[in-house]
């Protein structure tokens, strides 16, 4: 998905903890959310007031101008950027690419230009002429399960990293991306995704900004799947943008 930017955005001012009334530049955002000293696993979503992860079947219902600029400095923060299979092709991401100013901040930082995209799929049921292939500055991974049959020419625009038989196992995806450097990786789905990732115990922290929209029955939640234990998580941060929440929880 290429990373929108919005002509016109509220401000973004610090809630919690230490409430500031000086609107929140891109500097301070990075400073904000940070690359974490420890490997991390980081997922950014997007909610209703009402907890739908979409509205008419698509996040970009849901998202706002402070939603896109956190979006952005997430991505830049990441050094690889996972997202499932059908997320992938629901939202018809593009390849993941970042302006000038955010190539500049990574190079500094000694970050490669981009961050990797990591597409998770089992079935392989992918588009290789989709340009978040096709078009990608950095040749996406692909984590799928072993015997799992690739589409022609996917081999040609990304690796396949076979992990596990009947499922793609995610503690071992995670292991390989970080073998590779990757140690800060940004999940942004979707919600199947996110439950399979939760159940395994390996989310470290949950980004979550809060639309002021109800919408309503009939969405489906930012999390689903197998039910697993409830997991404690610690708030580090409230940011407001007139009536949008963006908040940022850790492991308790």
């Amino acid at each position: 998905m290429t990373e929108p930017t919005p002509a016109v955005q509220a401000p973004i001012r610090r809630l919690w903890p230490a409430p500031t009334g000086t609107p929140l530049d891109d500097d301070a955002l990075t400073e904000l959310y940070g690359r974490a000293e420890q490997p991390c696993l980081r997922v950014n979503f997007v909610t209703s007031v009402d907890g739908a992860v979409e509205l008419d079947g698509y996040s970009a219902g849901l998202s706002n101008g402070p939603d896109k600029r956190v979006f952005g400095v997430l991505r830049m923060l990441c050094d690889a950027l996972v997202v499932g299979a059908g997320t992938l092709r629901h939202e018809g991401y593009h390849a993941v690419r970042l302006d000038e100013r955010r190539r500049a901040w990574r190079r500094a930082h000694g970050l490669a230009e981009y961050p990797t995209l990591v597409v998770v799929s089992s079935e392989l049921v992918l588009d290789p002429a989709q340009a978040a292939f096709a078009d990608a500055p950095v040749r996406p991974l692909v984590l799928t399960r072993a015997g799992a049959t690739p589409p022609p020419g996917l081999t040609d625009v990304a690796e396949l990293v076979p992990l596990g038989t009947d499922r793609v196992d995610l503690a071992a995806g995670l292991a390989e991306l970080r073998r590779r450097g990757h140690r800060q990786l940004l999940c942004e789905g979707g919600p199947r995704l996110f439950g399979a990732l939760t159940a395994a115990d390996l989310v470290d922290e949950v980004c979550l900004t809060v639309a002021p929209l109800l919408a309503g029955p009939g969405a489906d939640r930012i999390i689903t799947g197998t039910p697993s234990p409830p997991r404690g998580m610690a708030l580090r941060h409230v940011l407001g943008a007139d009536a949008t929440l963006l908040l940022r929880y850790a492991r308790a």
